[in-house]
């Protein structure tokens, strides 16, 4: 049974978490399911470049772990759960397409872990966010613990793993947490505005800041000149060079 509904528009698809009675948790068929559409995605065929992830109904983005397919598991099996949740968020990260969470709902452990592995996050009025597993007597697994001080900092990080404590969609911006408020509208229109752009450029754009956010200055921009040269080589830029002297939207082929 088909985990996500996939909805297709141009260069974009929509995958919709379709667990609305289990609140878009992360079982394992969910996990495998988002794994295999991530390696799509990430494959030779380069004709989606931007993907929208949300949770099906109006209640919740992703809860999080599935708490009671995770009671009957065995720990071995837990571990072995944790290195796919690992492995495909990763992925996520290290693919060229551009992924836009919207959080629809309530996010919590795995479910905030989701939607830091994305590029981007749209949030609604009525979510929540939170990092809450301590008050579990664990952990966040899924890269919490690495991805989130990376993002607001160390020490609002600490703030909201130690605690376990929810944001609301104001706070998440004001965090830096979330890049702005809206609906799914809004997450669609920046996801076009992703894929009107060079893909080459826009993928090469993607890496330089996720690969050099953790070397030291000089390294860092060495790779920025590295991940530019990559773009030097393609006909998109000579494409974008001679649409903007002749004053027209450029086409890009992403060669």
């Amino acid at each position: 049974m088909p985990q996500f509904q996939i909805r297709r528009e141009g260069a974009i698809e929509h995958w919709t978490i379709d667990g609305e009675a289990r609140r878009n948790a992360l079982s394992q068929a969910v996990v495998s399911e988002l794994e295999d559409h991530v390696r799509r995605v990430s494959g030779p065929d380069k004709s989606v470049r931007a993907v929208v992830i949300t949770g099906a109904g109006d209640k919740a983005f992703c809860a999080g772990a599935d708490l009671k397919e995770r009671a009957a598991m065995t720990q071995p099996q837990v571990v072995a759960f944790l290195a796919q949740l690992r492995r495909t968020f990763r992925a996520i990260e290290l693919s060229d397409c551009v992924f836009i969470a919207y959080v629809n709902g309530v996010a919590f452990g795995g479910g905030t872990e989701l939607a830091l592995c994305c590029d981007l996050r749209v949030i609604n009025a009525t979510a929540e966010m939170g990092l809450t597993e301590v008050k579990l007597g664990i952990i966040p697994g899924g890269g919490g613990t690495q991805r989130l001080p990376r993002l607001i900092g160390k020490g609002a990080a600490k703030e909201l793993i130690l605690t376990g404590r929810r944001v609301d969609g104001d706070e998440a911006v004001k965090l830096g947490l979330a890049n702005k408020r809206g609906g799914l509208a809004e997450a669609h229109a920046m996801a076009e505005a992703v894929v009107e752009n060079a893909p080459i450029a826009v993928a090469a754009a993607k890496h330089a800041i996720d690969e050099g956010a953790g070397l030291e200055l000089d390294a860092a921009l060495a790779l920025e000149q590295q991940k530019y040269d990559l773009t030097l080589q393609s006909a998109d830029r000579l494409e974008g060079l001679q649409a903007f002297a002749e004053k027209r939207k450029p086409v890009f082929t992403g060669k």
